[in-house]
């Protein structure tokens, strides 16, 4: 039995983890983190002194040697949580998004002692959509405009997604371009778009759960890559899949494609 501290409880993907893990017969939540625990799960028993069922708001307080941590949180939370795994041998699954990069550095810090599967999104089929983006800018030619619109829920915090900037900047170093050549949004008027830039457009309202399209416009015609998550429950299971395999994997920064492997 794989041994979760689950980072984020009380939030929109912490209760989806929580009940991925319910349905896995090789994984159990020993200790839930977050600022306070749900009146229900204080009603079902929870206790702060026990092991099944704990909550706490201290994640120094329950992580130890052997635990994945599994983390959707804050970036705050995510850097903190990041070097505890580290000092205490804990592998880590991280999901926070809006990372700094002093953040993004601090979570490469702790995979020189403790493996990490690091990802802006956990949805297998977002690891599809990345490996379907390598295959058509391979065989599209080089003139073709690629933009990136993705839409979520109106409560989301950081513009634009993680995984829209994940996918941007693969396409970047697939195109041979930096970071400067990366458009967030467009405003006023201009001379037109360079072929260079690659653009991303996001969208917020209502309880959209996460959509991403990538569009590759040529002279005449164009192609689309759409990928619609309409659940939590698919980046759950994509979490849930990461702590097995992050159980035993040597220290290390990973992502979902390693997670995958080669299928």
């Amino acid at each position: 039995m794989i041994p979760i501290v689950l980072v984020g409880a009380a939030g929109r993907m912490g209760r989806a983890v929580e009940e991925a893990a319910r349905a896995s017969a090789d994984v159990a939540i020993r200790s839930h983190v977050d600022r306070a625990a749900p009146v229900a799960a204080l009603a079902g028993g929870a206790n702060p002194g026990g092991e099944a069922g704990v909550w706490s708001e201290d994640a120094s307080a329950v992580v130890r040697s052997g635990d994945v941590v599994i983390e959707f949180s804050v970036p705050s939370v995510c850097r903190a949580v990041a070097g505890l795994c580290a000092e205490r041998g804990a592998a880590l699954v991280s999901g926070t998004t809006g990372l700094s990069p002093d953040d993004e550095a601090a979570v490469r810090t702790a995979a020189r002692r403790t493996p990490v599967v690091r990802s802006a999104n956990f949805s297998l089929g977002i690891a599809a959509l990345h490996r379907a983006l390598d295959a058509v800018l391979e065989a599209l030619p080089a003139g073709w405009d690629v933009e990136i619109v993705e839409r979520h829920h109106r409560h989301k915090a950081d513009s634009p997604s993680g995984t829209a900037l994940a996918l941007a900047r693969r396409a970047l170093a697939r195109r041979g371009l930096g970071e400067d050549a990366l458009v967030k949004g467009r405003s006023g008027r201009g001379a037109g778009r360079p072929g260079t830039e690659i653009g991303i457009h996001s969208v917020r309202g209502g309880s959209w759960v996460g959509e991403h399209a990538i569009l590759f416009a040529g002279d005449g015609e164009s192609i689309e890559l759409r990928h619609v998550a309409e659940s939590r429950a698919a980046f759950a299971a994509g979490a849930i899949a990461a702590a097995r395999w992050v159980s035993g994997a040597p220290p290390g920064l990973y992502s979902l494609d390693d997670v995958l492997g080669s299928r």
